[in-house]
């Protein structure tokens, strides 16, 4: 058994779970040279356990309590409720109240304490848990004290705190809890001190709130704090608030709040001398616990006391670099439509296909672009690649090069542009190739795409153990061989700079916007928008079947593909879906994730969408969406052909024009294709791997094949050569992998930690406008569908859908929407293009839209001009 109370300075790094997340920092805070801490004791867990574990009501509420949701509030309150009342009438176990009485005589009985809770799921790295448990200020008196411990015990139980455990998965009945009872002192001032800035998570400015009086009326958000920017060791922000409040103690216990003197409002709350002296502290604190942290302190005549030190959870990991030069990184993850965290496996695939440097951090990828922006020769061409497919990506650049300091600029004459940041994040190594305008190079390019997915095929069902490690490494150069052929990038960026010169020519000429959205439709040889037409197929062969649209409604598992045959029609029915899983099964959600389910693994996932077309849509839908794209793009181009005729030096117009259309309806459709020939790729080496996964799991290796996923490719190798591996790699990145998932990367990150968010610098839209960026043409008026998951989909004829991000796997969706609206995405993402091909208005790089937008609301789509109204 545990000890029941222990001293700051007697506390150990070991013994979370007897004084919880609060007492541990404060015993470690105890020990740094030269920090103050008003001194003090923890009643430990055991206290807490002994006080209510032989309580059998108390058990069975806890029971009753775990097998409840968070949408069950009524009975979340009330068992909350009795289990608080029932903590009130037990009793304080004798020796704890012995030991309390104790350490009160030894720190003076007369003094004032505060009484704080620390719980054992609280002040974590991954959850901070603050302020879900309750703290008491200026108590005196040995049987005050004894109260307002059982006061701390019983808010282990406030509604908040148990629906905050439900929401991280804690369980009530693992989760126990201490009591701070520290010295109070009493401050003239006092605050929250940041070692990193916690608005734009750069490591180097430290941010510093302060106000008169105690720290409570911060806390709860009573009063407004000046606020201080320190930066290596100089002052470079104040804002100085207007203070009408503070919290004070008083003589006879409790607090007050007083209206502090008009003359003092405005004042400093600390000298500048203070300030330094402060962000001195915060440093050392930040050193000593090795990561950024969120500190509270108070100011008593000229010493600076700390109460508190935590983990500042919030913040986006730095890219791992190997050296110290300052360095800028973009997103991946907003270039692929992709900004979920990837699994090891997923990422080391990822990045033996690019050539790009990347580097990661929080689970997901980054490229260092600073040799782009450090070159002026390179910068121009780099900024304005950027801006085609992500404008808030480009502003946020444009403000790290105004800064003149922190890159360092090459000499004019350094040429080479880093590879690998592009339209597809994958890779720009300019190639000149001049590209004749002939449609056969599309088919010639796809079929020789195909055959050697065949031959990979056949080729990797003979291969086994290293031989299938070694054979994959091999095939990842056929696959970049295919994916940077200078042929397909010369055609891919022939058909950006087409569009991009009708844009500017159409509205130099005839005054005409984004006239490249509307030729744009119907292209051929689209894989993507292609496998949303075919799934309207699908539906066709369905519809005339209502026993099997009955059955499908109930289908939960994905052995309904073999139950279908008992059904009339049934053997058509999954001869369809089959065809279509063999040709686009290979993808899904986060298909540039290797180790994401893909459709032919979870085929369920595309019965909603099936049955969705077989009620929004007649038959032969594909065919007349198709044609209908293809009569307004052709009639476009006649009206645009003809009205240019008209213009001096109309002939010639007319020709370039009609080039550049041609380029367009030839090639265009062929940029969705590299992306697909790798996905298909990547869903070969899958199956082969977790072939190999399960013969380990037979061996005792692995305990399911799953958990290859958490190694990367070149741990996976090793494994299969030794059949030997450390199972606490696999928990700790399981562990790893959900605290990314709760993270939101950033569009830029620098090597500080800073976080830069563009902006879009539009003028003359309404006052109420949402803005993002306009990647296809027209307005369009219905209901807000907000959805994050695919698989939540259920539109009505009208919907405008909006959601983080769509990949090609959203496309099915697309063909039974109206309108879109992304919050990441540019002009030449898969979502922009694919909306632009079916006509559908699209608003993307729209931030927080699946926030400001609420799901059922009427708004309106500006996709020529870029925003969103509500209606």
């Amino acid at each position: 058994m545990g000890s029941l109370v222990l001293d700051f300075q007697d506390i150990e790094k070991t013994q979370l779970l007897l004084v919880g997340g609060k007492g541990l920092n404060l015993g470690e805070l105890s020990k740094i040279q030269g920090i103050n801490v008003p001194e003090g004791f923890c009643v430990t867990t055991v206290g807490y356990q002994n006080a209510i574990e032989q309580n059998e009501t108390y058990h069975s509420l806890l029971e009753r309590l775990s097998m409840l949701k968070v949408e069950d509030r009524d009975q979340i309150a009330e068992i909350s409720r009795e289990i608080r009342e029932l903590i009130m009438e037990a009793e304080i176990p004798t020796d704890v109240v012995k030991e309390v009485t104790h350490y009160l005589v030894q720190f003076g009985e007369e003094h004032a304490y505060a009484v704080r809770s620390s719980a054992t799921a609280e002040d974590l790295p991954h959850a901070s848990f603050a302020g879900q448990q309750d703290t008491y200020l200026n108590i005196i008196g040995k049987e005050a004290i004894l109260q307002h411990i059982k006061k701390c015990w019983a808010s282990l139980f406030t509604d908040r705190a148990v629906i905050y455990r439900m929401q991280n998965g804690f369980d009530h009945r693992q989760v126990y809890l201490s009591v701070i009872i520290q010295r109070m002192v009493f401050p003239q001032a006092s605050g929250i001190l940041f070692t990193a800035d916690p608005i734009t998570s750069n490591r180097k400015l430290l941010s510093i709130d302060a106000g008169f009086g105690l720290g409570e009326a911060l806390v709860s958000g009573l009063v407004s704090a000046d606020c201080y920017k320190v930066k290596e060791k100089k002052i470079v922000d104040k804002m100085i608030a207007t203070k009408k409040l503070a919290i004070y103690g008083r003589k006879e216990g409790g607090t007050e709040t007083r209206e502090i003197a008009s003359d003092q409002q405005k004042a400093q709350t600390l000298t500048d001398q203070q300030i330094l002296q402060l962000a001195h502290i915060g440093r050392q604190i930040e050193a000593y616990f090795g990561c950024p942290q969120d500190i509270e302190w108070c100011l008593v005549d000229d010493t600076v006391y700390i109460v508190q030190s935590r983990p500042i959870t919030t913040l986006f990991p730095i890219p791992e670099a190997d050296d110290q030069e300052n360095r800028v990184y973009i997103s991946v993850g907003h270039q692929q439509m992709m900004t979920d965290p990837m699994k090891p496996l997923g990422l080391s695939f990822w990045l033996l296909t690019t050539p790009a440097p990347m580097r990661k951090a929080g689970g997901r990828l980054f490229v260092d672009v600073t040799q782009n922006l450090a070159s002026p020769a390179i910068r121009e061409v780099f900024l304005n690649n950027m801006e085609k497919h992500d404008q808030l990506l480009k502003d946020a650049l444009l403000t790290i090069i105004e800064r003149k300091d922190f890159i360092k600029p090459l000499p004019n004459d350094k040429k080479e542009q880093t590879p690998g940041v592009s339209n597809k994040g994958m890779s720009t190594v300019d190639f000149q190739v001049q590209i004749e305008n002939n449609p056969t190079i599309v088919s010639d390019l796809i079929k020789s795409s195909e055959t050697s997915i065949e031959v990979l095929k056949q080729t990797i069902q003979m291969k086994s153990g290293s031989d299938l490690i070694n054979f994959i490494l091999e095939d990842i150069q056929e696959l970049r061989k295919i994916l940077f052929n200078p042929q397909s990038s010369a055609m891919i960026r022939a058909t950006q700079d087409a569009s991009t010169w009708i844009n500017e020519k159409m509205y130099e000429w005839l005054g005409e916007k984004n006239a490249a959205d509307t030729l744009s439709q119907s292209v051929p040889n689209n894989i993507t928008s292609e496998m949303g037409l075919a799934l309207l197929d699908v539906a066709d062969v369905i519809r005339p079947y209502p026993e099997i649209i009955d059955y499908l409604q109930q289908v939960k598992d994905d052995k309904f593909l073999d139950e279908l045959v008992k059904f009339d029609g049934g053997k058509e029915v999954r001869d369809a879906i089959i065809a279509y899983l063999n040709k686009y099964g290979m993808r899904c959600a986060g298909e540039i994730d290797i180790t994401r389910t893909r459709w032919s693994e979870k085929p369920t996932t595309l019965v909603p969408l099936i049955l969705g077309n077989i009620n929004i849509f007649e038959p032969n839908e594909s065919k007349r969406k198709f044609e209908h794209g293809l009569r307004v793009a052709l009639q476009k181009e006649q009206e645009l052909v003809d009205r240019l005729k008209q213009l001096p030096d109309g002939e010639q117009k007319a020709k370039e024009t009609k080039r550049m259309i041609d380029l367009i309806r030839n090639f265009s459709g062929y940029r969705e294709y590299p992306k697909y020939g790798m996905i298909h790729r990547y869903f070969i080496y899958k199956q082969a791997i977790l072939k190999e996964a399960e013969q380990l799991v037979q061996a005792g290796v692995f305990h399911e094949k799953e958990d290859i996923y958490y190694l990367t490719f070149e741990e996976l190798g090793e494994v299969v050569r030794t059949n030997k591996l450390d199972y606490k790699t696999i928990s700790e990145r399981v562990h790893e992998y959900k605290l990314y998932e709760k993270l939101t990367p950033p569009r830029v990150i620098t090597s500080d930690g800073e976080i830069i968010a563009g902006e879009y610098k539009r003028e003359n839209l309404p006052a109420e406008a949402i803005v993002g960026l306009p990647v296809s043409s027209g307005v369009i008026e219905g209901r807000a569908r907000v959805i994050l998951n695919m698989e939540d989909a259920d539109f009505e004829d009208g919907d405008i859908l909006v959601t983080s991000f769509t990949d090609p796997s959203w496309t099915p969706l697309f063909v039974s929407i109206k309108g879109l609206i992304t919050e990441v995405g540019g002009l030449m993402t898969h979502g922009a293009v694919i909306a632009r091909e079916y006509g559908l208005p699209a608003v993307v790089g729209v931030e927080n839209a699946t926030k400001l937008i609420k799901d059922g609301q009427l708004i309106r789509v500006h996709g020529t001009e870029g925003y969103i109204e509500i209606l």
